[in-house]
């Protein structure tokens, strides 16, 4: 979606996440080998009251893909969002959180898989934005339990919204 567009005045604190962000994470599953990865995510608008998202990750070590997710992200009144992402690997999660402050805590409330995916059945995810810095950790149940630590990664405003790559 463009970025040049005038902010809708209802996205609220979702209007900082507006623009390419990029940066480096860390993950584990369970009891596997922690793996290192960098990430590219881009949120963008149309001048509506939400916000597209759409986020890329490749290995550090060889740079082979690992992982991508797109969705739309809806500004509610009083601070409260609410998420619909889609993953490559047929997952399909409904999110919905709240600002508090400079922090925005998101938590699934529906996790679908199609036949053929991994299971996932529970999400949650904590961000918080510091100026052009945001950090973020990812909890991931597959087993019905509460989801257990699965990512965390900081990334910088690499480009706000509205500026091209230009300048």
């Amino acid at each position: 979606m463009p970025l040049d567009r005038p902010t809708h005045p209802d996205l609220g604190r979702l209007a900082d996440l507006l623009g390419d962000w990029q940066g480096e994470g860390e993950g584990q599953w369970a009891a596997g080998e922690p793996f290192r990865y960098r990430e590219w995510l881009t949120f963008g608008h149309n001048g509506k009251p939400f916000i597209s998202c759409a986020q890329r990750t490749v290995a550090t070590d060889d740079g082979r893909p690992l992982h991508a997710e797109t969705g739309y992200w809806r500004a509610l009144p009083d601070g409260a969002v609410e998420v619909a992402m889609t993953h490559p690997i047929g997952v399909v999660e409904i999110e919905t959180g709240r600002w508090e402050g400079n922090r925005l805590a998101l938590r699934a409330t529906t996790v679908e898989c199609t036949p053929t995916a991994k299971t996932v059945t529970g999400l949650h995810r904590d961000f918080e934005i510091d100026g052009d810095i945001l950090r973020y950790a990812l909890r991931m149940a597959t087993d019905g339990g509460e989801p257990r630590p699965h990512l965390t990664a900081e990334l910088r405003r690499a480009r706000p919204a509205g500026e091209t790559a230009g300048g």
